[in-house]
């Protein structure tokens, strides 16, 4: 018996049609970090975050299979996912940028336990042992077992149709 559901042989859509619909889903902003060899660090702005499951603690993030920062993320055994709070636009901006400026300049942050940097005012953080990837598409997933994480609960920074909003105090 064939359970496999049948394919489309042509979508309806094209790719900025697509873009537009995924838009008008609200996402929290991450801020990913790592170290390089040489002791600097690297970071990237990523929406794309999600738990996996309580146990054991697995988290997932995806990174454009093209993207500079590949072979680093990939490469390395632990990242931290810092979760931005509400008036951190500023620096989900300054990790979405290319260019040779170094973004952690003049931003605060405090070292995890294995020296990864942590940015103040964050509403949680998570500390991951890279996992696994999975190839998928233009991008590949991320799949981080939480080593260590911290909440500060306050509104957090969200994404929606191409712009910046926060999540109400409760």
């Amino acid at each position: 018996m064939n359970t496999r559901s049948p394919r489309a042989t042509v979508r309806g859509f094209d790719s900025t049609h697509f873009r537009q619909a995924l838009s008008q889903f609200a996402t929290g902003v991450t801020v990913i970090t790592t170290r390089l060899p040489d002791g600097s660090f690297r970071g990237l702005t990523a929406s794309s975050f999600n738990s996996v499951s309580l146990d054991p603690p697995l988290v997932l993030w995806s990174l454009g299979a093209r993207a500079n920062s590949m072979p680093i993320f990939s490469g390395n055994s632990h990242y931290v996912i810092n979760v931005l709070a509400a008036g951190q636009e500023e620096l989900a901006l300054r990790f979405s940028r290319r260019s040779d400026d170094d973004p952690f300049d003049g931003v605060d942050y405090e070292l995890s336990r294995t020296g990864l940097p942590i940015l103040k005012g964050v509403t949680a953080w998570f500390e991951c042992h890279n996992r696994s990837r999975y190839p998928e598409g233009d991008h590949v997933i991320f799949v981080g077992e939480v080593e260590d994480c911290a909440v500060q609960p306050q509104p957090g920074l969200l994404f929606h149709g191409g712009r910046f909003g926060t999540t109400k105090s409760t």
